[in-house]
């Protein structure tokens, strides 16, 4: 499925990288930093499954939330695979 092809209203996840500050076991880091401060964390590549939030087609990015750490990401489309619909299920 391509990202232009999405119906709107409907919901939508994929599976993306990005580039993001990682604790030493391969997990993004939560860290409210101040002006100054060093990041503890390393640069490295993070990838995961998203619920798609917003579509944004004049920059080609989207607005993820990951489903592993409640984080939300932007991503470019280039950098997003396997895009399929949400199944939701009440546990």
């Amino acid at each position: 499925m391509r990202i232009e092809d999405i119906t709107v209203g409907e919901s939508w996840a994929c599976e993306f990288t990005t580039r993001t500050f990682l604790d030493p076991e391969g997990q993004p880091l939560r860290v409210n930093l101040q002006v100054g401060e060093s990041h503890p964390g390393t640069a490295g590549e993070y990838t995961s499954v998203g619920v798609i939030q917003v579509r944004d087609t004049a920059n080609r990015t989207l607005q993820l939330l990951d489903t592993s750490t409640d984080l939300t990401f932007v991503v470019s489309w280039d950098d997003v695979r396997n895009v399929d619909r949400v199944e939701w299920k009440n546990t």
